[in-house]
């Protein structure tokens, strides 16, 4: 009984946890206000503001695998010459051991240790790819003057969890297509921040299509390619929806088959996966922190929604089969927009669409890809839209923020 009695689920704690990080950081604000102003009277009005120490440039990561975000924007830091603060939360992360000398970075620990940190930073630029900015543990510090955004794919963001970039001040764009939906989502939902929208690029793309240059050329093969799948996670994933059905079609067509699942399925799904993985021991499994060598290895993509069809389509220009799996808006800001989504109208035109009834001719389907003229004749608008300032996105993100701190 007294074990029961002291439990507290994870939800309470979360919503404690907030409850008292809000508290600890409005009573460290006004101390420090108040510090601040008694230093100012005893020292006859020469002691400076409160912005005093404030770190001007702050970039937060929550997870290692959007290194490739923001190394090219490390890098150009580095090139200028201007101090930058890397705020990580994965022990692991490459940022802790690049060897920069204005770069300083730091590991701030997992979950609410690293929250923590966060809510109590002062700064005056926080740059993260992390959507939920003050919707759950990680809140808004009174001490930082601007939250700036910028995404991890070239996508349209409609897979953000609801509220996901309402308290963000800034949202540095790949293409169109992302201020196009962040702004239905703004006029959706009045009291969200009215934020500065600003094409930039997309420097984790710059920096891929650089490196594929050094990647040994694969030779296609059209009669027998290597097959990739590569699903989203979740229940709107094709792994969920269909399972077993496309995992015997594609083992049916006796063609080399790499399954590479989203990271977070071998933690949110890790049942269903080595399930998987078990009964389909003769495919391959990928576990790569970097997709761009198994992309490079591969002949065509089956894939869902996920992000990873434009990697594939606008980096590599090779066959995509995308799976008729239904995107289910439920809690994703996706729910407040009636129009169809970006990424859908972009997946029409540039893959082929598999509906479940056509898994028995999936190997005719796959072959059948490689002469499909149409599908590649579209990539190249469709580039247009979602990755603009192509070789450029890390100097147009830095010139960016350092004339936002300026003004």
């Amino acid at each position: 009984m007294e074990a029961n009695f002291l439990y507290i689920d994870p939800g309470t704690g979360s919503m404690l946890f907030s409850i008292f990080i809000g508290l600890a950081a409005t009573l460290v604000f006004a101390l420090r206000t108040a510090f601040v102003k008694i230093k100012f009277i005893l020292s006859g009005g020469r002691v400076k503001s409160v912005d005093e120490g404030r770190t001007p440039y702050v970039v937060y990561s929550d997870h290692k695998r959007y290194w490739n975000v923001f190394k090219p924007i490390c890098d150009e830091f580095e090139r200028r010459g201007l101090d930058l603060l890397y705020l990580t939360q994965s022990a692991d992360d490459p940022a802790l051991t690049a060897q920069y000398k204005n770069v300083r970075t730091e590991f701030i620990g997992e979950g609410n240790k690293g929250f923590s940190r966060l809510n109590m930073l002062k700064a005056d630029i926080v740059l993260s790819t992390t959507p939920g900015l003050d919707v759950l543990q990680w809140k808004r510090s009174r001490d930082v003057k601007c939250y700036v955004h910028i995404p991890h794919t070239v996508d349209d963001l409609g897979d953000y969890k609801m509220f996901g970039l309402d308290h963000y001040d800034v949202l540095l764009a790949t293409g169109q297509n992302q201020i196009d939906f962040a702004k239905k989502i703004e006029a959706a939902r009045p009291n969200s921040v009215r934020k500065v929208y600003e094409i930039v690029g997309a420097p984790f793309m710059d920096s891929a299509s650089e490196r594929i240059k050094g990647l040994e050329p694969h030779k296609e093969d059209p009669k027998n390619p290597v097959v990739l799948l590569a699903p989203s996670w979740g229940e709107k994933s094709i792994l969920n929806i269909y399972g077993k059905k496309l995992l015997d079609a594609l083992q049916k067509t006796e063609f080399k088959i790499i399954v590479r699942p989203h990271p977070q399925s071998f933690t949110a799904e890790k049942e269903m996966i080595e399930k998987f993985m078990q009964e389909y021991s003769g495919f391959e499994w990928n576990r790569d922190n970097d997709n761009l060598a198994v992309l490079n290895r591969a002949d065509i993509l089956v894939t869902d929604f996920s992000g990873i069809i434009f990697d594939w389509a606008l980096l590599f220009n090779k066959p995509l089969i995308y799976a008729d799996a239904k995107f289910k808006t439920d809690s994703f800001d996706a729910d407040w927009v009636e129009d169809e989504l970006w990424r859908f109208s972009a997946a029409q035109r540039i893959g082929i669409k598999l509906k479940e009834s056509d898994f028995e001719k999936l190997k005719e389907i796959i072959l059948n890809s490689f002469n499909d003229k149409e599908m590649f004749s579209q990539r190249e608008k469709v580039k247009d839209e979602c990755w603009q300032h192509r070789g450029t996105s890390a100097a147009k993100i830095v010139d960016f923020i350092t004339d936002k701190r300026r003004k």
